[in-house]
């Protein structure tokens, strides 16, 4: 039993069990080290990602890792070592959704035929419906918006690697499954900025993770609306960049990453210039007569936060405000005047100069190593522009393609895992794995069976618990077997995931493979009894 606690006072007593895998299944909700303002999720945790959102309670429970870090010890992620130079393709979009529901297609908006293929899609959604009925609802089950993205893109062997929600803000990232096992250390927090602080239907959701070993970082945000509050929302992003926390020592805030990317409805409008003008120079296509007087254009250059950053041109039209169904801007009473809200920016962290107490001889050499490893990651926006067929908002959404260059920190999963022998319901089955780099491992590790086309790391057929007795040698071969009574009776292509419970993520998958449909598949009237006409 643990025992926690909060700074109200109360006091939480957690006494942990392992469970079956049904029964885990149905629990799968549950946290790890949740603090205020700060969520570090295993799984999925819509659950308790509203209790804080809501309420702002304390910490629930401590990981592995944070056990671990109150003992002193240093959190390892295997060696790294430096490969050759490749190229993944990020498609981000941020869409103010206003609490619309998701339209019935997305092909269009995540380009899914695209050439080259995308890796990595990043999505940012503000004003999702957050009534206390819908918002419940949503706790219980995937929100429609996860459910219309994850549905489109499993098909096609993206797998959703972590999500984070406050209120109306939803940041979900899909990855090839490919690179799962390369994505790790993934935390997300969020910062309210809504009244007072208080309330969060504006303010920044942000997920972290390790990329191939680069430290990136995403943040969605939206900030306060109307024209006059130009000066609030910088004020509002420097807030969420100052403040937001992670539990990482080499990047314990935003800025330390190696890449972020700040997106959102930043709302942000155009100054001086009348409504009559605006439309104008929009429907004579001349945009540029209105960047000077676009408020982030025009607070970039006071702000030297803000000149880190940065935005490809606007040469598409302002995505805001539009009457709903259609691609007419506002014609309602309030004729709002048409505006950029809607951004997407991205910061490349600064070289670290030298110390100045150091010689020349070492200065050189201290920046010719810095350089070699602040800037191995080279980021190109591709595509910055919207999509004007959707109409379920009074936004357009926002559509940003990136390539990103990088060499590898490491090439190689953590843990190699795979199944052994032939696989179907009649008899138990066994696994293998292999820990091939050092890594903080846990004996609340475990290894899932997936179907081939899975959602995300809790969509699981079944899972078995890793070796409890001891923690895994480098290198070692450790065989588990796995109940045929939990083994899917028709059988399909699977493939088996290491679930890391300190690097919150999938660190090994094995190839595909066939499990056999069962013989107790036609005694259960699950199949037909003859096939091709003839009796089995």
């Amino acid at each position: 039993m643990l025992r926690f606690k909060s700074r109200a006072g109360c006091v939480w007593d957690f006494v942990f069990r392992r469970g079956t895998a049904e029964a885990q299944k149905r629990t799968n909700s549950q946290t790890t080290g949740l603090n205020v303002g700060k969520q570090f999720q295993s799984l999925d945790s819509p659950l308790e990602s509203f209790v804080i959102c809501a309420q702002g309670v304390c910490t629930f429970s401590k990981t592995p890792r944070e056990r671990h870090v109150d003992k002193g010890e240093k959190m390892s992620t295997g060696r790294i070592r430096s490969v050759g130079k490749d190229k993944c393709r990020l498609h981000m979009v941020t869409w103010n959704v206003a609490t619309a529901e998701p339209p019935e297609d997305v092909a269009s908006l995540l380009q899914l035929d695209v050439q080259p293929p995308t890796d990595l899609y990043v999505i940012g959604l503000q004003e999702v419906n957050a009534t206390p009925v819908r918002f419940i609802s949503d706790l219980l089950v995937e929100d429609s918006w996860s459910h219309v993205f994850m549905d489109t893109l499993a098909p096609r062997g993206f797998v959703k690697v972590t999500s984070v929600r406050m209120q109306g803000l939803l940041l979900l990232v899909f990855a090839k499954q490919a690179h799962l096992p390369f994505i790790r250390n993934i935390q997300t927090t969020y910062t309210r900025t809504g009244i007072f602080g208080y309330w969060g239907n504006k303010g920044g959701v942000s997920m972290r993770f390790s990329f191939y070993g680069h430290m990136v970082c995403f943040l969605n945000c939206h900030l306060a609306a109307h024209m006059n509050y130009a000066l609030q929302r910088v004020d509002e992003i420097e807030y969420i960049l100052e403040n937001q926390e992670f539990d990482m020592s080499d990047t314990p805030y935003v800025r330390d990453h190696k890449v972020v990317f700040c997106f959102g409805d930043l709302n942000f409008r155009i100054s001086d210039h009348g409504l009559h003008f605006i439309r104008s120079s929009i429907n004579g296509e001349r945009l540029h007569l209105l960047w000077n007087k676009d408020q982030l254009i025009m607070m970039k250059k006071n702000e030297p936060f803000l000149q880190e950053f940065e935005e490809g041109p606007l040469n598409f039209k302002p995505t805001y405000k539009f009457d709903r169904n259609s691609d007419t801007y506002d014609t309602s009473g309030k004729k709002r005047k048409p505006a950029w809200t809607d951004r997407i920016l991205w910061r490349i962290k600064p070289k670290t100069p030298p110390s100045e107490d150091v010689d020349d001889d070492e200065k050189a050499s201290t920046s010719a190593d810095e350089e070699m490893d602040e800037y191995p990651l080279l980021v190109t926006q591709d595509k910055y522009t919207s999509d004007m067929s959707y109409g379920v908002s009074d936004h357009k959404p926002v559509i940003a393609t990136f390539s990103l260059e990088l060499r590898k920190h490491f090439d190689t999963p953590l843990v190699h895992v795979s199944p052994l022998g032939v696989w179907s319901a009649d008899q138990d089955a066994l696994i293998t794995y292999t820990v091939l780099e050092d890594f903080e491992s846990s004996t609340w590790d475990w290894i899932g069976l997936y179907k081939v086309g899975f959602k995300s790391a809790s969509d699981y057929e079944t899972f078995v618990w890793v070796r409890e007795v001891d923690l895994p040698e480098t290198n070692e071969v450790i065989q588990i077997s796995v109940d045929k009574d939990e083994i899917p009776l028709l059988g399909g292509q699977y493939v088996l995931g290491y679930y890391s419970t300190n690097l919150q993520s999938i660190i090994g998958l094995s190839a595909d493979f066939q499990i056999l449909e069962s013989k107790r598949a036609v005694m259960e009237g699950l199949v037909p009894e003859n096939s091709n006409g003839l009796d089995k």
